[in-house]
């Protein structure tokens, strides 16, 4: 009997615990709101690292209010269940999330991350049916090439989603080389980034690729 309460303790200490993982994250952006009021129908930026480190978003979108809740290293998942206390209480326009990578390095399948971004997409809905939902696709990392198949597996489902009017696709390619299909050093990339971003690019690593070289869609339809 003992050992079965032990079991059980050491069980909700660990739910306790993933389920309270990001809580000072989403308490710091809490504490931010209090002080300093967030602006009205923004463009909120929701995802993992890679959002969390888009510094120069009001650089990049200099015509709109914009609101960055990146938390690095989440999972989709976790924007589902914390996006009544950093997604929802601003009542944004658009949201664009850029989240997966995570999910499947962490061993998930692609069917459970659309399954989670579908979650995300119908808790938003539900309370917020005019909000547009904008998906920045998973381009393949270069520090993590041996998962690119899973990656490219999910991306299908993704578009089936979008043709349906839930959410729009923003897609990104890596340049890869021909013959290795290996991906390309920055040099080889289609198109060059302006001078403010090329040194934002060098400032990443391997693992925090730059999803501001694809804007979800033109300034003026924003």
């Amino acid at each position: 009997m003992a050992l079965f309460a032990l079991s059980l303790l050491v069980s909700l200490g660990f739910c306790y615990g993933q389920t309270n993982k990001w809580e000072t994250d989403i308490a710091a952006f809490e504490a931010s709101d209090r002080t300093n009021r967030p602006p009205k129908s923004p463009l909120v930026f929701v995802g993992s690292s890679s959002i969390r480190l888009w510094k120069t978003l009001a650089q990049d979108f200099p015509k709109h209010h914009v609101v960055n809740r990146g938390f690095g290293g989440s999972e989709i998942s976790d924007s589902v269940q914390f996006a009544d206390r950093i997604v929802i209480p601003y009542r944004p326009r658009l949201i664009v999330m850029y989240a997966g990578g995570n999910d499947i390095h962490n061993g998930k399948s692609p069917e459970t991350v659309f399954n989670d971004f579908k979650a995300f997409v119908a808790k938003v809905h539900a309370l917020l049916p005019k909000t547009r939902i904008a998906y920045i696709s998973i381009a393949p990392n270069p520090a993590r090439w041996s998962e690119v198949d899973k990656v490219r597996a999910g991306q299908s489902a993704y578009c089936g989603l979008c043709a349906q009017g839930a959410a729009r696709r923003i897609h990104r390619r890596l340049s890869v080389h021909a013959r290795s299909r290996r991906p390309a050093p920055a040099r080889h990339l289609r198109c060059r980034p302006p001078p403010h971003e090329r040194a934002r690019l060098r400032s990443l690593d391997r693992y925090h690729q730059a999803p501001s070289l694809s804007h979800p869609y033109p300034s003026s339809r924003l």
